[in-house]
């Protein structure tokens, strides 16, 4: 599967490459803010993202840096991997790495389009994601781009100290 450049009304989504290796991407990785809920994350190098960028590119997945589009700004990353080609699905995923771009709604532009990619020219019959209960603002995201909740797995893990469930939420291609 080739992961193509796409374009949206404000952003550029570029295949993820080498090209996007950086201190600032490694700030990210190191930012609780914006791993709090990802699986990885805290104590990244440069090095460690240089390997994960050759995986990543070595895999030909459906993995995207997230760019403005006037001024090239790389902003976090989106991807749709892996891909069942059994139920013909993918599992989503989203990194908006830059805090300043926050709350600008960068994110939903960018899964808008991402999404539509999928079930138009990939023709996947399905998009899946997990999330946990207490990201607030990621779920309010993932309903509003049409996810709705398949499956609650109580008490399924402890991030930030807490217990939380983990959700499993579903967009089926109409």
């Amino acid at each position: 599967m080739k992961c193509i450049e796409l374009e949206t009304e404000r952003l550029l989504l570029k295949p993820l490459s080498l090209d996007h290796l950086s201190n600032t991407y490694v700030k990210w990785m190191n930012d609780l803010d914006v791993y709090k809920y990802l699986e990885t994350g805290g104590n990244y190098t440069i090095e460690e993202l240089e390997k994960y960028l050759k995986e990543q590119e070595e895999k030909k997945i459906l993995f995207w840096a997230i760019h403005l589009k006037e001024s090239n700004k790389h902003i976090g990353n989106i991807k749709i991997d892996p891909i069942n080609k059994i139920d013909n699905s993918g599992e989503y995923g989203i990194m908006m790495g830059d805090k300043s771009e926050w709350g600008k709604g960068y994110a939903k532009e960018a899964s808008l389009r991402i999404i539509g990619y999928c079930f138009d020219e990939v023709a996947l019959s399905k998009i899946t994601l997990g999330v946990i209960d207490n990201n607030v603002n990621a779920l309010k995201l993932y309903e509003k781009i049409g996810f709705v909740v398949e499956s609650v797995i109580e008490n399924s893990g402890i991030y930030q100290g807490e217990i939380c469930n983990s959700i499993r939420m579903i967009k089926e291609n109409d």
